[in-house]
């Protein structure tokens, strides 16, 4: 897995390489491009991954875990080509170790893979009753668009460079805003202020779900026109959490060195919107989630992920009915700016 970010002038990369077998370690390699020409070669700087912990470690402390013969480069001569939007590598290490690959490059181009099953607003409320609501999370969306972090969207890969700068510089900010001081060696503390950045409009690798339907439809329908009468659809994921759970371990880690999708509940601290949007988080290191879990549907035959598409037209019903409900942007967004959307909506958009 290569993450690459284009920085000024020239690219930034991580690359994970995740063995096959146990008898050696895995390895994390950085390097940095002299340019951004599509064709070039760079110094990767490789360092073994400690399989106690997961985490990048030193050499002479991983070592004992491998046998006599085992040794572990530390740097490499890579060759970088990118053709025909894939990215084919070439290295050679100082020890003659040498690699190969050619990786796809995400698409990115919004277009979701799932085929959503159309449903009018009736429909989709009688189906919603008769599945269980507690093995699922839903997310609602104006669009069929695919599964996408904002932080992916917008070009960014490297979470190392996410924590180490963006996350630092925020809570430097923040920190005199917030009434609490969060503690991001807290693990806790740590993803409640990720998501607190997330909730706030701050691109993250967290993507938004809910425990309930109703919430999820409300996000779906909100930011479409009053009076719409066109044919397009507004989209509703709904996603086999308990299944999901149950046979992939669910990763605290930001930045682990494999793919990961895990689920994640934070603490609401400062964050009043949690708990009325009955909100619960995916962290990925993921550009395109859904072929993640279309690949995991594959080699498992279970499914995890299915789509409803519900006509944008029918806008005014939906939301009569969440309003009913006591789902408005009121008691979703419980903050003047919330309040103003519900009032606005009832007293001059109609």
């Amino acid at each position: 897995m290569v993450n690459v970010d284009e920085v000024d002038d020239h690219f930034e990369a991580v690359a994970y390489l995740n063995p096959s077998t146990n008898d050696v370690p895995g390895s994390v390699a950085v390097l940095e491009t002299p340019s951004k020409d599509q064709e070039q070669t760079a110094t990767a700087y490789i360092v073994p991954i400690d399989p106690r912990t997961g985490f990048q470690g030193d050499w002479e402390h991983v070592k004992p875990l491998y046998g006599e013969g085992v040794v572990h480069s530390r740097e490499a001569k890579v060759t970088l080509a990118v053709r025909e939007n894939r990215l084919h590598i070439d290295a050679i290490s100082e020890i003659g170790v040498t690699f190969s690959a050619a990786l796809d490059k995400p698409s990115g181009n919004g277009e979701s893979k799932i085929q959503g099953q159309k449903m009018s607003w009736a429909e989709f409320k009688g189906h919603i009753s008769s599945i269980s609501k507690f093995n699922f999370l839903f997310r609602g969306q104006q669009k069929p668009w695919s599964l996408c972090t904002s932080f992916h969207r917008r070009g960014r890969y490297r979470m190392g460079a996410f924590t180490s700068k963006d996350v630092k510089q925020l809570h430097q900010r923040l920190s005199a805003i917030t009434s609490h001081f969060f503690d991001l060696n807290v693990p806790e503390q740590n993803g409640a202020f990720f998501n607190l950045l997330q909730h706030h409009g701050y691109p993250t690798p967290l993507l938004d779900w809910s425990h309930s339907p109703y919430v999820a439809a409300f996000f779906a329908f909100r930011d479409r026109p009053i009076g719409y009468s066109g044919d397009e659809y507004v989209r509703i994921y709904i996603f086999n959490n308990k299944e999901w759970q149950k046979r992939f371990t669910q990763i605290q880690n930001l930045d682990p060195t494999f793919p990961h999708l895990s689920v994640m509940e934070f603490i609401a601290i400062d964050n009043p919107r949690l708990v009325p949007q009955q909100a619960v988080t995916t962290v990925t290191n993921l550009h395109d989630i859904e072929a993640y879990i279309l690949e995991k549907e594959t080699e498992t035959g279970a499914t995890f992920l299915e789509a409803i598409d519900i006509p944008a037209r029918e806008r005014e019903l939906a939301m009569r009915d969440l309003r009913f409900m006591g789902i408005t942007a009121g008691s979703m967004f419980p903050s003047i700016d919330g309040v103003c959307e519900e009032l606005r909506e009832r007293n001059f958009d109609r």
